[in-house]
């Protein structure tokens, strides 16, 4: 009997992209044991060196393109505190929106020159705060803009803002988002209320910024565009634009085939179609039900397979050309030198982290299903997603090639029904036992802590960083308590 471990349906499944850091910890079981037993389960690792390397991606396009651009880690897509340390001591920023996000960030090292709020609601304390330390101020509204004017002539200081964006015409129709000023009334409220004359005369202006919905590249080219000739029509006014922020959304890629990709869909759909998904908890169908006959709805997940990711992505939005004057966005940001600005959480994440629980019970409830319940909830793995479609990692203390196959649900500590970490049936070669270990793998970007919760008093998943070494030891992971 020695030391294994095996990815979660080994022969097919959803195989995710990782990465050798993952497998050093996966082979290295006293590690892991050690890390639980000191710091409780689950524990969340987060790797430096792959973050450092996502940054360098974006930077070496941006620099291939001759652009002024700053590029701000979005914090609130993981809560480590070593991600801020390292995002600032590599020159890149740090998009904060909260209070917390912002008196850390500042704690940590950020400041006016590095630092942004983009907060969806704001406190007087937020303007507050950011004004004090000239933190440039993303503004939603008019209410926004009337409030942050009030708070500056309280300080008696100017605040920096950009004005939010929203309302782009893409193919002949107009984007929905609940964020922003529309685009074809935005020009004449800046003209009548910014400037020094102008009732938001504390405001100083210099930017835009906008946040889509969903994963266009055509929708972002044209919304940068959109943005880039707004700038142009302001500067005889007097109104010189210094930055475009085109937020994030820029996909990645969490795997490895596009044919298990399109196979799990397309088996999904049958499963819902036909009345025997045997896929998913409860025959769950991620977006797909059944109304009068006709299988409708969509895949209400991340599409966690992408052929354009990463800095491909961008380089589309860069790429977009102008109607009329067939210059591209690279080209007119270049020209007008303007900085474009990006903030990515998910894809500057990629291959940085992952989760790792260890088994607490199994079981086989009344339809005979294994359960494999974990010393984790679902609030500490969980975003917006329906589910998380990678196949996890298990390590088996002893590992005994003759032992049955099986197929298991994992379901964390709450006392819900819901309380399904995966919905998604994963076949094993052997069941777990109490105390082995099962990892979930690239879990940094939006699903570590974008939900995580006290309310049931459990302790917050513990945060832990490193560098790669041949060999690792305990003293190696940093917390982020001593950050």
């Amino acid at each position: 009997m020695t030391p294994n471990y095996t990815k979660g349906n080994p022969n097919a499944g959803l195989t995710p992209i990782t990465s050798p850091w993952m497998h050093q910890i996966f082979k290295d079981q006293q590690i892991i044991k050690e890390l639980i037993e000191k710091h409780g389960s689950p524990i969340n690792l987060h790797h430096l060196p792959s973050f450092s390397a996502n940054i360098t991606s974006f930077k070496k396009l941006f620099e291939s393109h001759g652009l002024k651009h700053q590029i701000y880690y979005a914090r609130k897509a993981n809560k480590s505190k070593a991600l801020v340390k390292k995002a600032l001591d590599v020159g890149i920023g740090v998009d904060t929106a909260s209070q917390k996000e912002l008196e850390q960030s500042l704690a940590l090292g950020g400041t006016g020159k590095n630092l942004v709020l983009t907060s969806a609601i704001k406190t007087k304390a937020q303007y507050a705060l950011a004004i004090n330390a000239q933190v440039p101020i993303v503004l939603d509204n008019e209410d926004e803009c009337k409030q942050a004017q009030s708070i500056a002539e309280e300080l008696n200081k100017k605040a920096i803002v950009g004005i939010r964006i929203s309302g782009f015409t893409v193919e002949g129709s107009k984007l929905y988002s609940r964020f922003g000023f529309d685009i074809s009334t935005v020009e004449a409220f800046i003209l009548q209320n910014f400037g020094d004359k102008g009732p938001f005369n504390k405001l100083s202006l210099n930017g835009f910024h906008f946040h889509l919905d969903g994963y266009s590249t055509l929708q972002r080219g044209q919304a940068l565009s959109d943005c880039l000739a707004l700038a142009k029509r302001l500067k005889p006014a007097g109104f010189s634009i210094a930055f475009i922020d085109m937020g994030g959304g820029i996909l990645m890629n969490y795997l490895e085939s596009e044919e298990q990709w399109k196979a799990f869909d397309q088996a999904l759909q049958e499963g819902v179609k036909n009345n025997n998904n045997p896929l998913t908890f409860n025959g769950h169908g991620l977006g797909y039900e059944m109304i009068n006959g006709e299988l409708t709805g969509k895949l209400k997940t991340y599409p966690y397979f992408n052929k354009v990711n990463g800095t491909a992505f961008l380089k589309e939005v860069l790429d977009f050309k102008d109607a009329v004057t067939q210059e591209s966005n690279a080209q007119r940001l270049k020209a007008m030198q303007v900085e474009i600005r990006i903030e990515p959480g998910r894809s500057l994440l990629n291959q940085t982290g992952m989760t790792i629980a260890r088994v607490a019970h199994r079981k086989q409830d009344a339809r005979g299903q294994w359960l494999v319940g974990l010393e984790m909830n679902m609030s500490q793995m969980m975003s917006s997603s329906e589910d998380f479609l990678l196949d996890p990692y298990v390590m088996y203390a002893d590992k005994e090639e003759s032992n049955a196959p099986v197929e298991v649900f994992f379901t964390g500590a709450y006392c819900l029904e819901r309380d399904v970490l995966l919905k998604r049936k994963i076949s094993l070669p052997q069941l777990p036992a109490i105390g082995d270990f099962v990892a979930f793998v690239n879990t940094a970007g939006y699903m570590m802590h974008f939900f995580e919760t006290e309310a049931h008093l459990f302790e917050l998943s513990q945060n832990l960083s490193f560098s790669t070494k041949d060999k690792l030891a305990v003293a190696d992971f940093s917390e982020d308590d001593m950050i």
